[in-house]
C-alpha cells in the first residue's frame, strides 16, 4: 500500500506522526516507511564511456523534471568529465587497472562506498557503467542500485548487443531497468519498453534507437524510485503509477 496525505494541522511534527504510526504498526509483520514529499532523494550516478543515459538524467535533473538531487558522477574513465562539468556537478574519477585484479577492484568499490556514506547517498544509478560489481558491494547497497540493460533480459548479454540483435534479425529491441543483485542482470525488473525495427536498419541504426529507449526506461525507473512508487516484493517489484 502507498498512501499520500496532507497534514492539515501544521502543529503536528514529523516526529509525532512517526510515533503515532509506530503505535498502529507495532506488529512484527507490519513494515512501514514515512517520507516527506519535499525531500529530494540523494543520487549518485555511475557511468563508463557511453554518455547517452548520463546526459539524459543530468538534463532531466537540471530542467527540474527528475525529482532528485544528483550529488555527483563516478566513472572509471575520464571520457565524461567535460559533460559532467557542464552541469556543474562533481566528477569522481576512480579508475580500474586492467591488470589490477580483485584487490584493485575492492579498493575502488570501497572508495565508492565511502563516497556513499559521506554524501548520504540513497540511490545509486548505473547509467551504462560497464563493470561487474562484487557480491559484497551489491549486498551493501541492496535495494538501492538501479541498472539499465540494453534488451529484454536475458537476451543478448555481453558485448556488442545490437550486433547480436542484427545478426539474429530481431524485429523488436528493448531496454530493461532493474535492481542490481549478486546475480548478474537478473535482479527484480522495474520497467521495460520496446521499439520496432526492420531488416533495412544497420547495427548502428539499431544502437541509436536502442539508446533512446534505454534513456527513457532508466529515467522512468529513477523517477518512480524517487517518488517512492517502487516496492520490492521478493524477486518482483510493485510499481504504483
Amino acid at each position: 500500500m502507498r498512501i499520500v496525505f496532507v497534514v492539515d494541522n501544521g502543529d503536528i511534527s514529523e516526529k509525532a506522526l512517526r510515533a503515532g504510526i509506530t503505535l498502529l504498526g507495532h506488529s512484527p509483520s507490519v513494515q512501514w516507511q514515512l517520507f516527506t514529499t519535499p525531500h529530494r532523494l540523494r543520487v549518485l550516478l555511475l557511468a563508463s564511456r557511453l554518455g547517452h543515459c548520463i546526459n539524459d538524467l543530468l538534463f532531466r535533473h537540471a530542467s527540474g523534471t527528475l525529482p532528485v538531487e544528483v550529488c555527483g558522477v563516478v566513472s572509471n574513465h575520464r571520457d565524461l568529465n567535460r559533460l559532467v562539468d557542464g552541469y556543474s556537478l562533481p566528477f569522481y574519477h576512480l579508475p580500474l587497472s586492467p591488470c589490477g585484479g580483485a584487490e584493485n577492484r575492492a579498493l575502488q568499490e570501497q572508495a565508492i562506498l565511502e563516497l556513499v556514506e559521506a554524501q548520504g547517498i540513497e540511490l545509486m544509478v548505473l547509467a551504462r557503467y560497464m563493470q561487474i560489481l562484487s557480491g559484497e558491494f551489491c549486498d551493501a547497497m541492496k535495494g538501492r542500485i538501479i541498472n539499465i540493460h540494453h534488451s529484454f533480459l536475458p537476451s543478448f548479454k555481453g558485448a556488442r548487443p545490437y550486433v547480436q540483435a542484427h545478426t539474429r534479425g530481431v524485429k523488436l529491441i528493448g531496454a530493461t531497468a532493474h535492481f542490481v543483485t549478486r546475480d548478474l542482470d537478473e535482479g527484480p525488473i522495474i520497467e521495460q519498453d520496446v521499439a520496432r525495427i526492420d531488416h533495412a536498419m544497420s547495427p548502428e541504426a539499431l544502437s541509436e534507437v536502442g539508446q533512446d529507449t534505454e534513456c527513457v526506461v532508466l529515467a522512468r525507473a529513477v523517477k518512480w524510485f524517487a517518488e517512492r512508487r517502487l516496492l520490492l516484493n521478493g524477486n518482483k517489484t510493485v510499481v504504483f503509477k
